[in-house]
């Protein structure tokens, strides 16, 4: 079984992919940005306040889908400059204090809207 999820907690999509899908047991949520879904513009601000946007934008996307964050068990970060890592992880690793999930993290050339990050996560229902 397959189920697509949308919520208003999350940004709407800027393409043909849904902001999730529930399949077999597991969330897939597609990357998020710091897009605030209020607006659908990109937050202002450091790689720390874009990944702390990011961050509450996959929490919204994870409780519409009955799921959270503590359930996510791999995720990967695509950063625009490896150089920021340490901003990035600091404000990351305050969402996965306990138990956090399997993790890549990526350099890219570029990212939608210009963006300093990228994460996207995979969690248990």
């Amino acid at each position: 079984m397959r189920k697509v999820i949308a919520t208003k907690d999350g940004p709407q999509a800027i393409g043909p992919y849904s902001q999730a899908i529930r399949a077999n047991g597991f969330i897939f949520v597609s990357g998020q940005v710091a897009i605030d879904p209020a607006t659908q513009q990109v937050v202002a601000g450091d790689v720390a306040a874009q990944t702390e946007r990011a961050m509450k934008n996959l929490s919204g996307i994870l409780k519409a889908a009955g799921s959270g964050l503590e359930k996510v068990v791999r995720s990967t970060v695509f950063l625009k400059n490896m150089g920021d890592f340490a901003a990035m992880n600091e404000v990351y690793g305050r969402y996965f204090i306990s138990q956090p999930p399997a993790r890549s993290t990526v350099e890219v050339a570029r990212l939608p809207k210009d963006v300093l990050v990228e994460i996207d996560v995979i969690a248990l229902t």
